[in-house]
C-alpha cells in the first residue's frame, strides 16, 4: 500500500458552540481521487480551512 499523500485527523470545528465537524479523518493515496458532496451549507468548505 502507497504512502499516504495527505492524511486529515479529528478535525474539530464548532460555531457559537454548535458543533460543525466531530472527529473527520480521511487520507487520500497516490492515484486516488476522492470527493467530498453535500448541500450548500454542509460545511464542506470548512474541512479545508
Amino acid at each position: 500500500m502507497s504512502e499516504a499523500l495527505l492524511k486529515v485527523e479529528r478535525v474539530e470545528k464548532s460555531f457559537g458552540g454548535v458543533m460543525a465537524l466531530r472527529g473527520v479523518s480521511f487520507e487520500v493515496r497516490r492515484g486516488q481521487i476522492k470527493a467530498l458532496i453535500g448541500p450548500n451549507g454542509a460545511v464542506k468548505t470548512t474541512l479545508f480551512h
